[in-house]
Parts: structure tokens; C-alpha cells; sequence
């Protein structure tokens, strides 16, 4: 079945669309090429915002154990550090990896020019939505979409059309910098491909972050949660945090965001390590592997352990959440 254009999937969720002029029906990609025109699948792979890191050996995994019960203690079904045994040396060749999480501005190219998938929470929003396809709502459908969906805090009743485009545009602006979220696995993976990059493996993954000495956060080996978006201590309006936003944080090859803010993707199937002696029934080609640990807490509380390097989390490869993203990796040639 043919993939719908992004406009029409926008009107089965936006406020307005059904009030839109009907020649903008059916040639809704027609009014973003526009400005964006088609490219070819894969686009020319950009590394100026990628860190280099070196070949060599690193520590991966740990042998810690939980021998004061704490994950019953917070009631995690999922045992913990053993599926991070054993603790070993490993080699890897140089790579390149993403600096910061993958953005919404920079998904929304890619979203753009292969009339790709929109994130659920895009056809809520409609961030992807140009000024001039607003402009063809009326100005009662305006002031509702920014009352009700947006939830904008200022007062509609009175506002002209003009007020209102423009206020929506601004809330559009605060979204450009945010890790996209609500991607699935092969979503991140066709972004990867098509920005001529791909997804990190685990291993790529825990060595940006870790650095060659197996230290425990990014940072270094001290829990301080100043250093990463956590449990919402600092109260950003939809729990994410712009990319970036915690430079103290950032690992020893300036690679930032690894512990908090989002979850990321990366390539790998939730597998034992060699040489580990742990079961889980989780274990397979049916999981893929998610690193670095969500903005929310566990209720109340925010817990160290899960925003550890060597922490290892897994997900069905089309799951999405507001809480998971992703970030590139590429091979040095």
C-alpha cells in the first residue's frame, strides 16, 4: 500500500485539517519540496559534529554484583549487572560517533525528503506543519490548536491570525533542538543510512562513553546528578532537554548526553556476552539493545545504577517512547 503523503497523515490527529482548502489535499509534499527538494536516499554523510574515537582496547562490561538486593529493593524485573558479565578487554578499530543525539530538526530533513513516518507525537503537535499550511486554517481552529493541543500559556480569545502563526512558530523553534523521540529501531537505522552513517554497536557505544579506563558514568566514577537530565530535576517542559545542555557530562571524547536525557538505539540484539554463565529468557533476536538511560526516574526516585556506562537495557526493535532516541556512528576509512 502506498505510503500516505505527510500532510494527510497529519489531518487524522491535527486540530485544523479537516477545515484545510482542498487543493492542499493530496499535494502536501508538493508544498514542503518546495523549499525542500528531493534528494537521493542517501544523503552526503556530514562528520562535523562527530568525535573521533580512536582504535584500541577498552574495558567493557563490569563484574560487579548486587549483593545488598537493591534491584528487589526498587523492584526492577530485571536482575542487576549480571548481564553485563563478564567484565573484559576489547579491541576496536577507530570510529566515528555522533557527538549529540540525533535532533528533531535534523530528523525532520530526512522525514521531509523520503515522505517518511512522522513520530507519534509530530501528528499531535504539528511540528512538521509549515506556516503556510496553517495559514489556510481559520482563525477559530488557530486559537484551539494552540489553547487545547499545544497548550500554550497565553491568552487566544482575542488573537489575530498573524498572533497566532506566529506563536505557533515560536513553539516549533523550541522543539528544533530536542533528541527526536518516539522513533523505533528501524527508524533510527534508516536515518543513520540515509545521512550515510549507521547505527553504533554496543560496544562503539560503551567505549564513547566510557572512555578506555571502564569508568562508571561519563564523566568519571562519582554518581553526580547535576551532570545529566534525570528524574526532571530541572523541570524542562516536556522532560527532555535540549541537546547539549549538560557539558560537564560529556564524555572523555567530548561525546555528550550518554547518561540521561534520552535512551538511544543502538545496532546490536540483546545478547549474553562471551563467557557469561547468565539466562534470560529476554536473550534473542527479539530485542535490541537500548544504552544510556531515559530523563524519568523510577516514581520518585532517580537511580544511579541505570545511567551507568555499562548498564544495558533492551526493547522490541519497534517500540517507541518520549523517553528514546538515538545517535550515529561511522567507520573511518
Amino acid at each position: 500500500m502506498p505510503r500516505k503523503p505527510i500532510h494527510d497523515r497529519y489531518c487524522a490527529s491535527v486540530l485544523f485539517c479537516p477545515k484545510l482548502l482542498p487543493s492542499i489535499r493530496g499535494m502536501a509534499l508538493l508544498t514542503f519540496l518546495i523549499v525542500h527538494p528531493a534528494i537521493a536516499w542517501t544523503a552526503q554523510p556530514s562528520t562535523h559534529d562527530m568525535a573521533l574515537i580512536p582504535a584500541g582496547e577498552f574495558i567493557m562490561g563490569s563484574d560487579k554484583t548486587d549483593a545488598s538486593g537493591k534491584s528487589k529493593e526498587f523492584g526492577s524485573a530485571k536482575p542487576w549487572y549480571l548481564d553485563e558479565h563478564p567484565q573484559r578487554k576489547l579491541r576496536l578499530p577507530a570510529f566515528l560517533i555522533d557527538k549529540l543525539e540525533v535532533t528533531n530538526t535534523q530528523y525532520r530533513e530526512f522525514v521531509i525528503q523520503n515522505n517518511y513516518w512522522l513520530p507519534a507525537q509530530w501528528e499531535k503537535n504539528g511540528y512538521l506543519l509549515t506556516r503556510e499550511i496553517l495559514d489556510s486554517a481559520d482563525v477559530n481552529k488557530l486559537r484551539k490548536f494552540v489553547a487545547e493541543t499545544l497548550r500554550l500559556d497565553i491568552d487566544t480569545r482575542t488573537m489575530s491570525k498573524e498572533a497566532l502563526l506566529t506563536a505557533i512558530e515560536k513553539h516549533q523553534k523550541t522543539l528544533d533542538n530536542l533528541p527526536v523521540t518516539g522513533v523505533t529501531w528501524p527508524n533510527a537505522r534508516d536515518y543513520c543510512r540515509w545521512a550515510g552513517k549507521r547505527l553504533p554497536t554496543e560496544a562503539e557505544w560503551e567505549k564513547a562513553a566510557r572512555g578506555v579506563d571502564g569508568r562508571e558514568y561519563p564523566w568519571g566514577n562519582q554518581w553526580e546528578p547535576s551532570k545529566l537530565n534525570a528524574g526532571s530535576a530541572d523541570n524542562w517542559e516536556t522532560g527532555v532537554a535540549p541537546v547539549g545542555s549538560y557539558p560537564s557530562g560529556k564524555s572523555v571524547y567530548g561525546v555528550h548526553d550518554m547518561a540521561g536525557n534520552v535512551m538511544e538505539w543502538v545496532d546490536d540484539w540483546y545478547l549474553p556476552y562471551p563467557g557469561s554463565r547468565h539466562e534470560s529468557a529476554e536473550f534473542g533476536s527479539k530485542n535490541k539493545v537500548v544504552r544510556g538511560g531515559g530523563w524519568g526516574g523510577v516514581g520518585h526516585y532517580v537511580v544511579s545504577h541505570f545511567y551507568r556506562g555499562a548498564y544495558r537495557f533492551y526493547l522490541a526493535p519497534h517500540s517507541a517512547f518520549a523517553d528514546l532516541g538515538f545517535r550515529c556512528a561511522k567507520d573511518v576509512r
